[in-house]
């Protein structure tokens, strides 16, 4: 039973991916992104490692997500071969809508910036890494990864991420949940639900540490049982579901995401922005034009750092935050005071729901450097993109549709 790790240009899990796939006596194939598609009909089976592909440009898992060899993978998974995807293979599968298993795998969550919550408060963000509990919250053999593991029995494993927190609708959610597909929950030492740090170590709604799609054959998993023997039966539940005769239901969840709406942006009474442009090259707007002429879409992109200082004085207050260098590198950026007025462009401003950034630099500001009057500093990204000839409104829908700039779950969109 041969197993192809998958791997993207920044993948770098797949040491232990291979051994772990070993001890459970399957034949790990390393398959890189760039190989024939076509071989993978020839695999049993299918492991998306973690890492940081294409170093999370744009968004992580989201450039994989597009990559053509995803739409092979898709096929694969409609044969109801399994389809692992840790830690980065689990937000590209989020990405490329094979889980949940929305209508055409519609996008219908996020995996977001961690937030380390206890009582109420936001003790930390970013990349963590540590050992977690992870209790099986399903009925053994609801999917191909949990034969082996008793319905609230727990192993303890590692996560290392940075963006780990399920965010999903409310309604999909209870969908999911009806139908078993909310497989993994982080628990305590014994085995209790807590949606508080440390227990839940990312914030992730219903403690939610892995889900599958409806026929269960396709799990995204943010911890890391490959790194530990403890993992192991995730693995040979894998191995055994590969030999087992069976039928998938393929049948889509009857959620719809709601339409994505982009609205018109309107900075805050009270403000100024700031538009921070690299001198040197882009490679993440790179990246993105390079990704979209792949799915035939082809355009100019430019990429801005957008900061919306809010406080008094705003003149002298900006003054003092640019001499500060906090909000850019001098020797790699530069501050332009609006954009280029290029024919036949749109531009738009993607920002985080929960923004963490503008919230670490205001606290920084003030309390470190002694800048006083700022109230609020809100980071954002303006995608700038232009076409030679065409309409710019259908390209726009094209990208938009890709989702490749913003996923509306985590992030706003808003057309400056």
């Amino acid at each position: 039973m041969r197993i192809a790790i998958i791997q993207f240009p920044g993948s770098n899990c797949e040491s232990e991916s291979i051994r772990a796939i070993k001890q459970a006596s399957l034949e790990p194939v390393e398959f890189l992104w760039n190989q024939n598609p076509h071989d993978l009909k020839n695999f049993d089976g299918f492991f998306i490692v973690g890492g940081f592909s294409y170093e999370d440009r744009s968004r992580s898992g989201i450039i994989s997500a597009l990559d053509p060899i995803m739409e092979y993978i898709k096929n694969e998974s409609e044969k109801g071969k399994p389809i692992l995807g840790i830690c980065n293979g689990a937000q590209i599968l989020v990405e490329t809508g094979l889980v949940p298993g929305l209508k055409n795998n519609q996008l219908g969550m996020a995996l977001a910036i961690n937030e380390r919550i206890k009582n109420g408060k936001i003790l930390g963000t970013g990349f963590y890494n540590t050992w977690i509990n992870m209790q099986s919250s399903a009925e053994p053999g609801t999917c191909a990864f949990n034969k082996y593991l008793k319905i609230n029995e727990f192993i303890n494993i590692p996560i290392a991420h940075g963006e780990g927190r399920f965010i999903i609708p409310e309604a999909l959610l209870q969908e999911m949940k009806a139908n078993n597909q909310t497989v993994f929950r982080y628990c305590d030492n014994n085995g209790k639900i807590s949606e508080e740090f440390p227990v839940n170590p990312n914030g992730s709604v219903y403690n939610l540490a892995a889900v599958t799609n409806t026929a269960g054959n396709v799990m995204a998993m943010m911890p890391h049982p490959e790194r530990t023997a403890n993992g192991q039966p995730i693995f040979t539940s894998m191995r055994d579901y590969i030999q087992t005769e069976k039928t998938i239901d393929l049948t889509p969840l009857t959620y719809t995401p709601p339409i994505q709406t982009i609205k018109q942006f309107q900075p805050k009474k009270n403000s100024v922005e700031l538009l921070v442009e690299l001198i040197i090259t882009d490679n993440e707007a790179a990246t993105v034009k390079n990704t979209l002429s792949n799915l035939d879409i082809y355009a100019e992109i430019k990429k801005f750092t957008h900061w919306e200082i809010v406080g008094e004085n705003n003149e002298d207050l900006l003054k003092k935050i640019i001499k500060s260098g906090e909000l850019f590198n001098s020797n790699k950026e530069k501050i332009i005071t609006k954009l280029e007025n290029i024919p036949n462009s749109v531009s738009f401003l993607i920002r985080y729901k929960d923004d963490f950034v503008g919230q670490s630099k205001a606290t920084t500001l003030t309390n470190r450097l002694g800048i006083t009057g700022i109230e609020k500093i809100i980071k954002g990204t303006v995608w700038q993109i232009s076409i030679n000839r065409g309409n710019i409104e259908e390209v726009e829908k094209y990208i938009l549709d890709s989702h490749i700039l913003f996923n509306q779950f985590s992030e706003n969109c808003y057309i400056i």
